[in-house]
Formats: C-alpha cells, structure tokens, sequence
C-alpha cells in the first residue's frame, strides 16, 4: 500500500473525527475492524459503536480540534503523535496528546486503531 494512501486516510480519520462525522469515520473502517480508544479499554467494533461512540463525544464537547502532530508510515501502517484541544460542555477548555497506531487491511481501509492516551485526565479537565 502506498505511503500516500496510507496518509490520506489517517487525515481522512482525523477529519471525521474532529467535525464529529460518525458516518464519515465509520467509512475508514473494515467491517470487522476494532478499535481500542483508549489502549486498556475493551475493544469497539469501529463501524457497529460508531454512532454510540460519537454521541458520547458529543455529550462531553461542544468543540474538538485534532492535530497529526508527527506521522510515521512503515509498511502497511502508521503511527501519528497528535494532539487535542477541546471545549467542553461545561466551557472548561482541555488538551490531550497521544499516539494512535493505525493497522491497514488489503483493501485499503482500517483494519486496527490503537491509541494511546490517558482519556480520565482529559475528562478531568473539562469537568464542572
């Protein structure tokens, strides 16, 4: 796979995500593919909890901004170091950095994402 594919669809990711796109997110995925957001949590089915997933950002953000801060592209992956800012519901502002490891499948999709980051601290930023 190429690296610029690769690239374009970890922005493409990234995109979705930041303007809270369930259906557009969902489309980076394979049907069976998982997600762990954040590592040491159960696994999602990316495309199946994508909806329920966004709702949950939803009721936590009124505004999220996304920034691939370092992308590294081996193979049939990649690695971004990135960095999030958020507005809460609550209008506390808060800011998240962490790496997500992207697995690709043959068909040009997302087969596995891994992110690491610690999602409480974040949380505990943006709290009334």
């Amino acid at each position: 796979m190429s690296p610029e594919l690769i690239q374009n669809l970890v922005t493409a990711y990234f995109s979705s995500l930041q303007a809270m796109n369930a259906a557009k997110w969902a489309e980076n995925f394979t049907e069976d593919a998982v997600i762990y957001d954040p590592v040491g949590k159960p696994p999602s089915k990316a495309r199946e909890n994508a909806q329920a997933f966004f709702g949950l950002l939803s009721m936590a953000f009124e505004k999220l901004e996304l920034s691939q801060d370092n992308v590294f592209i081996a193979d049939n992956g990649a690695a971004v170091k990135w960095t999030m800012r958020v507005l809460g519901k609550s209008g506390k502002q808060g800011v998240a950095e962490g790496i997500s490891v992207f697995e690709m499948h043959e068909s040009g999709k997302f087969q596995q994402v891994s992110s690491y980051w610690n999602d409480a601290a974040l949380m505990a930023q943006i709290k009334d």
